[in-house]
């Protein structure tokens, strides 16, 4: 899916041929290392695993205040507000809505897509678009999609993620991806995938940060010839 050719930002975009085919295409892979399941750490940062909900002591926290203060920070963050830099996250709600998402994703857009790429992810998905807003300017958006991979399993796909370059490094590429995982969650997904370039350090540090693994290598994946690497987070 992704990318940027950039590695210093967070940006990810989906490749051309991942639009119909990209959760198949085995035979440019190498074979991966056998990864270990995710799930108990991802549901942990959903909020949904009691050891993680559990209060410990002040040593382990750095303090009651502080534990508490990232509780509400997190609660707030999944009800759609997060409390420390003032920036709402919202579903995508309208057509309305379509000019200032490709202007926001086409910005460090390598490989440009129409407005038909976009609608056909946030149209048929719109519960998997969501939209990081600063009073009223659209500052963060990502788009996913969830269908059933092989007859087997429900395997969501994050196609798109972009943040505005000056509202980089305030944690709201991961935020986002958050919020996707969630909704795909409540959706009983049982896998999650993505791809990205193996250049881009900033997007592979930010979604293994979120527990995703490095399952295949896709060679000359992108138009640019540049190999991707798709990675993979297990819900259950």
């Amino acid at each position: 899916m992704l990318n940027d050719s950039h590695s210093s930002t967070t940006t990810t975009f989906v490749s051309d041929s991942s639009l119909v085919q990209s959760d198949d295409d085995d035979d440019k892979s190498e074979t991966p290392v056998v990864p270990s399941k995710c799930a108990t750490h991802m549901m942990g940062r959903l909020g949904q695993d009691p050891e993680v909900s559990t209060p410990r002591n002040d040593l382990e926290t750095g303090g009651e205040d502080t534990d508490k203060q990232q509780r509400r920070n997190f609660v707030s963050l999944m009800e759609g507000l997060d409390l420390e830099h003032g920036i709402r996250y919202i579903s995508y709600e309208s057509e309305l809505q379509m000019p200032s998402i490709m202007k926001l994703i086409q910005k460090d857009l390598s490989e440009p897509y129409s407005v038909y790429t976009y609608r056909y992810f946030i149209h048929n998905w719109p519960k998997l678009c969501f939209l990081a807003i600063d009073g009223t300017e659209m500052v963060g958006a990502i788009v996913c999609k969830l269908d059933v991979h092989k007859q087997v399993n429900r395997r969501g796909y994050i196609a798109m993620l972009a943040v505005d370059e000056k509202y980089r490094r305030k944690k709201i590429g991961s935020n986002l991806v958050l919020q996707s995982i969630k909704a795909m969650a409540a959706e009983e997904a049982d896998e999650i995938v993505l791809e990205t370039e193996i250049t881009n350090k900033s997007a592979l540090r930010l979604y293994e940060n979120l527990g995703f693994v490095r399952d295949k290598r896709l060679f000359r994946y992108y138009l640019n010839g540049v190999d991707a690497l798709r990675l993979k987070l297990w819900l259950k």
